[in-house]
């Protein structure tokens, strides 16, 4: 294949219009090269001169099509283009040249391995995502090694995946907050206080101790006087004697006093990991919590007082540990109760078992509703 035809192919869309107009630009040659040279001349001259009339004028060209740039191009070869060159720039014209072999060079050296299978650049990007820790070499082994799949680190790096900054080698050699609270987190206890605001404008404080692993509400209370001595009694009823956690996440309340703290290292074992200042998202288990006690209870009910408040909470904790779906565990839900669904192998996916019916549980009032399945008696 010649270099001109390598150009044409990589460069332009050839079509009948620019094939019309390349082979009309041939003939034309073919009858210029069969005249004599005093011809040609005055018809060079013929064709200045009409080009100079819309110089004057200050006439603008049109753009010239892609067949027309390769028509100049390749004539260009034949003589001295530069004294002939009247519809651009000098420089223009060479840009021309240069673009037309930078792509043909560029499909010259298309060459090279194939890429790899798209299923294995997402496995690729899976591990790099999922180990934090892990170099190219590490995934590459990994890779040989478990899987049988024989690339090598530069394969590797290749198809690395972003970090969420831009780059692509900036790796850590420590584990984030996250996975450290994922990995514990069925050793953490998560606290924290929320504001609630009575009829008569009486500001109370409610404590609520969650589970981290299975997001179950451990205990909570209320009072409008939150002191140190208090929290370390919902702690001493909250949490049991043969308990197996290691860690309490709290936030710098002053009601988290250093007493309080050391209390619950001698006295329960706990290790006490303080949040940093002005950073809630490192408590974002409780916070979440704390928001969906708002959303889901306190913001369409008033409290009268301390009493009515507790009263308020309690149905609703009870359905956040025995009935509330949680979508972070799979979905699931905390406590397994005896109100679970019926499913069998013989069960539709879309089609309710003919043997059972639908009981509903109101809490709060209707505010919420707890479905199951209950089978009828004969």
């Amino acid at each position: 294949m010649s270099p001109l035809r390598c150009i044409w192919q990589c460069y332009f869309s050839p079509s009948l219009t620019v094939l019309w107009e390349l082979l009309r630009d041939g003939l034309q040659f073919l009858s210029v090269a069969a005249r004599s040279r005093t011809a040609v001349a005055a018809e060079v001259l013929f064709l200045r001169k009409q080009l100079a009339y819309y110089r004057d004028h200050q006439i603008r060209p049109r753009r010239l099509s892609d067949a027309a740039r390769l028509s100049l191009v390749l004539w260009s070869r034949l003589f001295d283009w530069k004294e002939a060159l009247m519809v651009v720039t000098p420089g223009t014209f060479v840009r021309w040249h240069r673009g037309g072999f930078k792509r043909y060079w560029r499909w010259k050296s298309r060459g090279g391995r194939p890429a790899l299978p798209k299923d294995l650049r997402q496995l690729i990007a899976r591990i790099v995502r999922e180990n934090i820790t892990w170099g190219q070499e590490r995934v590459a082994d990994e890779l040989s090694l478990k899987l049988g799949i024989l690339v090598s680190p530069r394969t590797v790096r290749k198809y690395w995946p972003p970090q969420p900054d831009g780059t692509r080698q900036k790796r850590t050699s420590s584990q984030h907050w996250r996975t450290f609270v994922k990995n514990h987190a069925q050793g953490i206890l998560a606290c924290d206080f929320l504001v609630a605001v009575t009829v008569r404008f009486q500001v109370l404080f409610v404590f609520l101790v969650m589970e981290v692993g299975s997001r179950r509400i451990l205990h909570y209370n209320v009072t409008a006087h939150p002191t140190a001595d208090w929290t370390r009694q919902q702690f001493r009823e909250a949490i049991p004697s043969d308990h197996g956690y290691q860690f309490v996440i709290h936030d710098r309340d002053s009601i988290f006093s250093r007493e309080l703290d050391q209390q619950l290292k001698s006295d329960f074992g706990l290790k006490v990991l303080r949040t940093p200042v002005r950073a809630p998202t490192a408590n974002a288990y409780c916070e979440r919590l704390v928001g969906t006690v708002r959303r889901e209870c306190l913001d369409f009910m008033i409290p009268l007082n301390e009493r009515h408040l507790r009263m308020t909470l309690c149905p609703w904790v009870a359905h956040n540990n025995k009935g509330r779906p949680h979508s972070s565990l799979g979905p699931g839900i905390p406590e397994k109760s005896s109100n679970s669904p019926l499913t069998g192998p013989k069960n539709h996916r879309h089609r309710l078992p003919r043997d059972c019916e639908i009981r509903a549980n109101d809490i709060l009032a209707g505010l919420h509703h707890e479905y199951w399945l209950e089978q009828r008696v004969a």
